[in-house]
């Protein structure tokens, strides 16, 4: 009995329109299962799979040490693979839809202060890899971007004049997000460096990046996180940060000035608002933690 892999992968990439992270992530998580429950199950095919399995499955994964998300994200692609699976007949139920989803620690991530992002960014050498640098983290903090939506920009994406970005979210959804000066003389700054980089590249590729390396290519995202921990580095900063942490900066700083939490969503890309509602424990933490430094009955 066929598992309908290669369906499976052309119905979320085409009908579901997931990410392309999303969409390797659901072919690594069910390929994983497929392999298991025919070496481990005896399964030969999608209907001798039982609720059992998944759960069998599941607990393979707790025993490999995984963080619980991994766990989560394996079952959310099982329940996708099976509601597939049932629309074309192959399956009467989905055994991965009865099994409860594992509930993962909250996390309140750091919180970086504006003071800190400034000597970040003033610790950048004034050379044409620093303009780039500090032109990719200006615009990382002042848009709120995905670490992928920043370096998948496009020159004309980006609108200098208006301070607007247009930027494809997950789902491929458009979304147009503002930004502020600063990230705005970062980029005027920086884009003579890259027109150079770009006229005499090596690595050359289709289309017109607006983050690029120098040999012309377009910066990945782990060029990103590389780029960032050099900066931390530089400035020997005691706390840990990636990009999503500026992410969470941008938010976090964006409600403790006042914004609504809708407008935030939108700002995000976020697809429901409860994601976006982590900031306000977020910014609660902050404040609590504050009372209890400043207030002498804390």
């Amino acid at each position: 009995m066929s598992w309908r892999l290669d369906e499976f992968t052309a119905y979320v990439r085409d009908e579901r329109n997931l990410s392309p992270n999303t969409l390797r992530a659901y072919e690594r998580e069910v390929s994983q299962f497929v392999a298991f429950a025919g070496s481990e199950m005896g399964c030969t095919g999608p209907r001798g799979v039982s609720a059992n399995v998944v759960r069998a499955y599941l607990a393979h994964l707790h025993g490999r040490k995984l963080a619980r998300v991994s766990t989560q994200r394996a079952l959310a692609a099982l329940r996708t693979y099976f509601r597939f699976l049932g629309r074309e007949g192959e399956v009467e139920t989905n055994p991965a839809k009865v099994v409860p989803t594992p509930r993962a620690p909250k996390k309140i991530p750091e919180i970086v202060t504006a003071l800190q992002l400034a000597e970040l960014l003033e610790a950048l050498p004034q050379d044409p890899v620093g303009r780039r640098d500090r032109a990719l983290l200006e615009l990382l903090y002042g848009s709120g971007l995905r670490a992928s939506e920043l370096v998948g920009l496009d020159l004309d994406d980006v609108d200098l004049s208006r301070r607007l970005a247009r930027v494809w979210g997950k789902g491929s959804r458009e979304r147009i997000v503002p930004f502020g000066r600063e990230a705005e003389r970062a980029l005027r700054a920086y884009l003579p460096d890259r027109a150079a980089w770009r006229a005499q590249g090596r690595d050359v590729v289709a289309g017109e990046p607006l983050f690029v390396n120098q040999r012309g290519g377009r910066l990945s995202d782990r060029s990103l996180r590389r780029i960032l921990d050099a900066a931390v580095f530089r400035v020997a900063m005691a706390t840990h940060i990636h990009p999503h942490t500026l992410r969470h900066a941008f938010a976090t700083h964006l409600l403790e000035a006042g914004m609504d939490l809708r407008t935030i969503q939108e700002l995000l890309g976020h697809a429901s608002l409860s994601t976006t509602q982590r900031y306000t424990h977020l910014d609660l933490a902050h404040l609590m933690e504050t009372y209890n430094k400043a207030h002498p009955k804390a």
